[in-house]
């Protein structure tokens, strides 16, 4: 049985750019000294206050939150012997960090993935009271409990960095038409 081809010959025609309906992970990025930003001077840093260098994905982002909990977990665990308090202290600035270092378009992931980090974090620092872990579960519930103004805290400081840059982000993306 004869096949059809699913796509059009091209006729030896190569496409240069790709057109502006594509995703801009596809189109080619153009030197930011070849377009300065309207109201801006040239050379200046991105439109929502975030240094040039420090960009993540939304994926990135999470990676980065729940990396970082669990690391200040586990040193909580180890050196401070499982501080609920210190705990939820060292979340408040891994939060701030994921809020602003999330890339723009990416940015409203970031309240997301808080709390989910900070339960991750949680683990090692909850007191499993010897009962393995089942034990180790109902400790994490109980953690989340008693500690869940600092969750909450750390999740409203996130989301209204968030939604200062999303604003910033947005009238910036209606300036430059």
């Amino acid at each position: 049985m004869e096949q059809r081809r699913s796509r059009p010959t091209n006729n030896g025609r190569r496409r240069v750019t790709p057109p502006a309906s594509l995703p801009p992970q596809v189109r080619r990025p153009v030197p930011r000294t070849a377009r300065p930003a309207a109201g801006r001077p040239q050379g200046a840093g991105p439109s929502d206050g975030q240094p040039a260098g420090l960009r993540l994905t939304g994926l990135g982002g999470g990676l980065f939150c729940a990396a970082a909990m669990l690391a200040l977990g586990l040193l909580d665990q180890l050196v401070f012997g499982a501080s609920l308090t210190l705990y939820g202290v060292l979340f408040l600035p891994v939060c701030v960090l994921t809020a602003l270092w999330v890339r723009g378009g990416d940015v409203l992931t970031a309240p997301v993935v808080v709390p989910i980090s900070f339960a991750a974090g949680l683990f090692p620092v909850a007191d499993g009271g010897g009962g393995g872990l089942l034990g180790r579960l109902m400790g994490l519930v109980t953690g989340l409990a008693t500690q869940a103004g600092w969750l909450y805290g750390g999740t409203l400081l996130a989301g209204l960095i968030v939604l200062v840059r999303r604003v910033l982000w947005v009238r910036a993306r209606r300036s430059r038409g």
